[in-house]
């Protein structure tokens, strides 16, 4: 037999409806089958008034089960016993008494009978509706049965051949039937049906389509058919067009135009504020680029084939785009150093200063990257300057999603070099794994800039991401570092570069303390310009992560208390000078885990890249592996040799060298690290060895100085077969000592020579 089953009621919110259905068609099924039913396929739908599910091939009724269930022993305290019953809900003498190892068992034999699956069903729904895992629920009317939305009738049937019968069963008054209703205008009438193809074609004809999928295939279909037709074209949007197709039973697609007043709006503007106001899709001029028209998806057929919906919208739209307008307007007569100005008040962290604060640490730091990148030092100074000011104008404060592009109009209004204005959008990038990496120079320096200083900042004051928290997304910030990094290329010293972050942020903190702290001082006014250079002077001066900071700061200290304070002051009153004492502090205590932190990062993005584990682990035991590009060409480059049978025979070389050397310099309780030498060496395959390590070492350091690793690996792939020859013709441990000790030095000149290239050991073969 088959199951229909409907629970319809006023409107679901779109973005909860195919979890819904979903969540609907596991419980249900989880149910049934843990109460012994069986099915063959099952499938769920959602309208924004309506969850179906259709149960196919459902077995009649459940088996009947036989279990026998071992309890204590027949002189067991009573208690135990009372606990046994309790638990099989059988009385005493229900009991059998059994002969087991340890004496007399009581032995319970329960019997279920096989159950109607309608009893089934009812029992199976009744729960699920009654604990539906909704994100929001709400009650109605006297009763205590919670759902997103008031439930208006619950339709349940079973269906066979020879015809179908209603569930029997109720929740708070609401009684099982056999009938829907269709859409709400256009066919509101109730119907009953028989079984889910009569649901669903009766549904059809009451102007509702059940599959969502098929409705949102007929809105973007239709939408397109209309653009084309007047020579434009759908900017394509797959979340807009999830959500409208849960808004409407039956989709009517109409299109309207945009007014000329508003045609001047980025269009993104116009964009954004019509799909988050309006659900709205917009239309573009393939020539000219403009969004000129919009979409809107009506629930029903109209008389005037939808020109009062038009209309309607058409004013909304109106409105709203005034408001956009306005704000676009407004911002232009606001100069970007006057926005920027405003982050000030702006608290970017408590313990790392306002956004202000921020942009001129990721200024500084952009200027010193700009070189690695190959970037224009004073315009990737001047974009960071500006990269955030766009943060405080009245457009990204409306939509907040277009922070960024809308620094990119700005910046571009107020005439400011291409290159700045790119680098104001595109500095937030990459924002996840498939989002584009930007490749021009000064935008790779300030989204370097600005995502080092975040994951400096952040280490510094130990607000590592723990476990699968990360609330300042820093795990995205540090992938997004390695595909800038990798993307376009670059050689830096991720270490070094940490460390300047840091040191950056420091001085910036530093001198904020010291303004603050001068600020209570007598004498203040006269003081503060004298110190505030004296630190800047300080910081430039010494490494602000080296001792000699840390003395010559005390000292600094202890002559403004002296002179701001006289003999009462102490150093308590510099608690902004000792806040940042303590973030250098942690900075020095947790910078070994920062890179390891990249690490790891960079270990899962290339294992999506396809470099199994062992191979990075082989990398990464390297020295250089601060330079994440020059990281990632050797690991390339070994994973690409050991899938080869000369890559593959060559470990299992380096893995009997390693061991025999291993085995017995521990056996002999000393290294055999000194040079072998060649004139001991036997003719025939000893004497081909040294000669096949002095070529590999020949071509290896000229491969490994230009960074060829293809040429590294080759170089190694000579030396698989005088390795094998050497293995099969020649006893390592031989009678004589003398050469005996020289073939265990040759093992560790393999070893060594290999491990120029990587390390082999980690490789698992």
């Amino acid at each position: 037999m088959n199951l229909l089953l409907e629970i319809f009621g006023e409107e679901i919110p779109a973005r909860m409806q195919a979890k819904a259905a979903a969540d609907l068609k596991r419980l249900v099924t989880d149910g049934l089958v843990e109460a012994g039913l069986t099915y063959a396929a099952a499938a769920a739908f959602h309208t924004p008034r309506r969850l179906a599910l259709s149960v196919e091939d459902l077995t009649a009724e459940s088996r009947a089960v036989r279990e026998e269930r071992k309890g204590p022993r027949t002189d067991a305290p009573e208690k135990a016993l009372e606990g046994f019953l309790r638990s099989t809900g059988l009385t005493r003498d229900q009991l059998e008494a059994r002969e087991d190892k340890k004496g007399q068992v009581w032995f319970a034999v329960i019997e279920k009978p096989g159950r109607p699956a309608a009893e089934i069903v009812a029992e199976v729904v009744t729960n699920t509706i009654r604990n539906f895992p909704w994100p929001k629920s709400m009650r109605w009317g006297a009763g205590s049965l919670r759902w997103v939305r008031p439930i208006g009738s619950i339709l349940c049937i079973l269906s066979d051949v020879e015809g179908a019968e209603i569930v029997p069963f109720d929740i708070d008054g609401i009684a099982a039937g056999n009938s829907t209703e269709g859409h709400r205008f256009m066919a509101p009438k109730r119907f009953a049906v028989s079984g889910f193809e009569d649901y669903a074609a009766k549904l059809l004809r009451a102007n509702v389509m059940l599959d969502a999928d098929a409705r949102a295939e007929k809105i973007w279909h239709d939408a397109r058919e209309l653009a084309f037709a007047r020579g434009l074209e759908l900017v394509e949007d797959k979340a807009l067009l999830a959500e409208v197709a849960g808004l409407v039973e039956w989709p009517v697609v109409l299109m309207g135009e945009i007014g000329a007043d508003f045609l001047g709006l980025p269009p993104e503007v116009l964009q954004t504020s019509m799909r988050e106001h309006q659900k709205f899709f917009s239309v573009r001029n393939p020539k000219t680029g403009r969004i000129e028209g919009y979409v809107t998806v009506a629930n029903r057929e109209t008389a005037d084939n939808g020109a009062t919906i038009l209309a309607g919208n058409s004013k909304v739209l109106a409105a709203r785009l005034s408001d956009a307008k306005f704000f676009w307007e407004n911002d232009l007569r606001t100069p970007l150093a006057d926005m920027a100005a405003k982050l000030e008040n702006v608290t970017f962290h408590n313990k790392l200063g306002t956004q202000a604060e921020r942009v001129a640490r990721i200024a500084a730091l952009a200027r010193e990257i700009a070189p690695m990148v190959g970037a224009d030092a004073a315009l990737a100074e001047q974009a960071a300057r500006i990269c955030k000011a766009d943060l405080s104008s009245a457009m990204v404060g409306e939509f907040p999603e277009l922070q960024g592009l809308m620094g990119r109009y700005y910046a571009a209004e107020a005439k400011l070099d291409p290159q700045v204005a790119a680098a104001c959008q595109d500095h937030y990038a990459p924002l996840g794994p498939t989002d584009t990496v930007p490749s021009a120079p000064v935008s790779v320096a300030v989204a370097l800039a600005d995502k080092l200083d975040t994951l400096t900042g952040f280490w510094a004051i130990d607000e590592k991401p723990t476990g699968s928290k990360d609330p300042y997304a820093l795990r995205r910030a540090a992938l997004g570092v390695i595909r800038l990094v990798l993307g376009n290329g670059i050689t830096l010293d991720l270490s070094k570069l940490a460390r300047s972050a840091i040191a950056i942020t420091l001085t910036n903190r530093l001198q904020v303390a010291l303004k603050s702290e001068l600020s209570k001082a007598t004498a203040a006014s006269k003081k503060i310009s004298i110190y505030q250079n004296e630190i800047i002077e300080l910081a430039e001066s010494f490494n602000v992560l080296s001792p000699e900071f840390e003395m010559a700061l005390s000292e600094m200290v202890d002559r403004l208390i002296n002179e701001s304070f006289g003999q009462t002051g102490s150093t308590d009153e510099f608690s902004a000078i000792d806040a940042v004492r303590n973030v250098r502090a942690n900075w020095l205590e947790a910078e070994p885990s920062f890179l390891t932190f990249f690490h790891d990062r960079l270990k899962v993005y290339l294992r999506d890249q396809g470099i199994s584990h062992d191979v990075i682990d082989a990398c990464l035991a390297m020295p250089g592996n601060d330079d994440l590009t020059l990281l990632v060409k050797r690991a390339e480059a070994l994973q690409a040799f050991v899938k080869t049978d000369d890559g593959t025979n060559l470990h299992q070389g380096f893995k009997r060298a390693n061991n025999i050397l291993s085995a017995e310099e521990k056996k002999d309780g000393v290294e055999y690290s000194l040079d072998p030498e060649a004139k001991l060496a036997e003719a025939g395959a000893e004497a081909e060895l040294f000669a096949a390590l002095d070529a590999a070492d020949q071509a290896l350091a000229p491969a490994l100085k230009a960074e060829d690793f293809a040429a590294a690996m080759a170089a190694l792939a000579a030396l698989r077969a005088p390795i094998d020859a050497f293995f099969e013709g020649v006893q390592v441990n031989a009678d004589n000592a003398m050469i005996r000790r020289n073939r265990l030095c040759l093992l560790h000149r393999i070893r060594a020579t290999m491990q120029q290239v990587a390390m082999f050991g980690a490789l698992q073969g």
